[in-house]
């Protein structure tokens, strides 16, 4: 049963709405976005975007719930141990507004499976995804559908959140993962432009890959993986914000449509 407080003329999402004006929650509201990946950046994305009225999101995600997941994902618990991801989200994503469509997919991104998200569908995609050639596939798949992407690089060994930038992907500087995505790219011939969140943090002993942006394992996007069978370590406080950067892009992506101030993306 649809709860009638859901909607954008309700209380749930007044202070949004103080803030952008109607025009931009009632089009948050008839907005779709797609979240590829949902660890420890993807989750609070999500988790942003139905806090601030989206009506329609998907959640793609083909992973369980493990021990060492907790610190840093949102969806993880003690209870929602061995479930996975998308559902364990699901369940809290209605919790917070139940007149949100939610659409879960339980497999992972690759080009062979693409054709299943109908991305075409979607008003933004977001990449959170690990492995790099599925996040080089998504990349190209939503540019190549016209869609508006936005994309985290690696948040992992990293600890200081206020070092968070957003750039065009061939304008980012310092971080290992969005330099293997560019070469990665470039092997590609791939040359088309979309925002990324990253972070040109350094912390002593951090680890570069040398892999050529190409081959599973290199670094991944908030550490639960990494090179090999290597788990690097990571920090809530970063991988949220990332997430929280993502979603903040998408919230500005739409108020820049109504007013001037509504900010730039990047």
């Amino acid at each position: 049963m649809e709860n009638p407080q859901a909607g954008v003329s309700g209380p749930f999402f007044q202070r949004l709405t103080l803030l952008t004006g109607s025009e931009v929650t009632d089009a948050l509201e008839k907005s779709r976005v797609i979240v590829f990946g949902l660890g420890g950046v993807g989750g609070w994305c999500a988790e942003a975007l139905v806090r601030s009225g989206l009506g329609s999101i998907s959640l793609v995600d083909a992973d369980v719930v493990c021990a060492s997941n907790i610190n840093r994902q949102i969806q993880a618990t003690s209870s929602t141990i061995g479930r996975l991801k998308a559902g364990a989200l699901e369940e809290r994503l209605k919790e917070i507004n139940p007149s949100c469509e939610i659409r879960v997919f339980h497999q992972v991104f690759s080009r062979e499976t693409a054709e299943l998200f109908d991305i075409s569908g979607a008003d933004f995609v977001i990449d959170a995804i690990d492995t790099m050639p599925h996040k080089l596939d998504l990349i190209e798949t939503a540019l190549a559908h016209g869609r508006r992407l936005f994309s985290s690089m690696g948040m992992a060994l990293k600890l200081d959140p206020t070092l968070i930038r957003t750039a065009d992907i061939w304008e980012t500087s310092g971080c290992p993962l969005a330099r293997l995505v560019r070469q990665g790219l470039k092997k590609r011939n791939f040359s088309g432009h979309f925002t990324v969140v990253y972070s040109p943090e350094r912390l002593p002993g951090h680890f570069e890959s040398k892999g050529d942006g190409g081959s599973a394992g290199d670094i991944h996007t908030d550490g639960s993986l990494a090179i090999g069978k290597r788990v690097i370590g990571s920090s809530v406080t970063v991988t949220a914000a990332a997430g929280m950067a993502l979603a903040s892009l998408v919230i500005r992506d739409v108020c820049a449509r109504f007013t001037p101030q509504g900010g730039q993306h990047g």
